[in-house]
């Protein structure tokens, strides 16, 4: 048994993705795996959009109007950033957490489980040759975002994860060691 395939785990910065990205029965098959995931009470406390082709440059000039709406003082670069930033991956899966208030799967757990599912991603991705990043950003706290990708009540975005091949290897950060995480707990 040999973990080197998690022990090379790497995301690559949304903007060095390009095409080609998972399409067809490739697609469905990194999405099927996506939901192979803890999920307490068999709830599937997840939904996910996909964001692909054109749709990508109308979700960032829709992004970049609500945030000058909501700050009409912002910088142009950042809304040239908000624009830009959903063009270089060709596929971004939104993952949104579908939470059942008061149901006896705490609400944490049923958020856990729809972070799973993005992370299932970024593996799915790369073991299909693809490389994936997993963002966030203010859109995925913003409720006229939310409003925008057609959430219903009780649900939010987990996060974007940007799927394509790299353009440009991944550069291997430095990781927290075994010490530096690790303790064993005394009675």
């Amino acid at each position: 048994m040999s973990l080197q395939f998690l022990e090379q785990r790497l995301s690559v910065p949304a903007r060095q993705l390009g095409e080609p990205g998972p399409q067809g029965e490739q697609l469905d098959a990194l999405l099927n795996a996506a939901l192979r995931v803890p999920d307490h009470g068999r709830l599937m406390p997840w939904r996910l959009r996909l964001i692909r082709g054109d749709a990508r440059r109308e979700f960032g000039e829709r992004l970049a109007q609500i945030h000058a709406r909501q700050d009409p003082g912002v910088p142009e670069k950042a809304l040239l950033k908000d624009r830009e930033r959903y063009l270089s991956a060709p596929l971004i899966v939104v993952v949104i957490a579908h939470v059942l208030d008061g149901h006896k799967v705490p609400r944490q757990e049923q958020i856990l489980s729809a972070g799973c599912v993005a992370y299932n991603l970024l593996l799915g991705a790369q073991a299909l040759g693809f490389g994936a990043q997993w963002l966030t950003g203010w859109a995925a706290y913003d409720s006229a975002v939310a409003t925008l990708l057609g959430l219903q009540a009780g649900e939010q975005v987990v996060g974007f994860v940007h799927v394509g091949t790299p353009i440009e290897p991944a550069v291997e950060h430095p990781r927290a060691t075994l010490a530096d995480v690790v303790a064993e707990w005394q009675a």
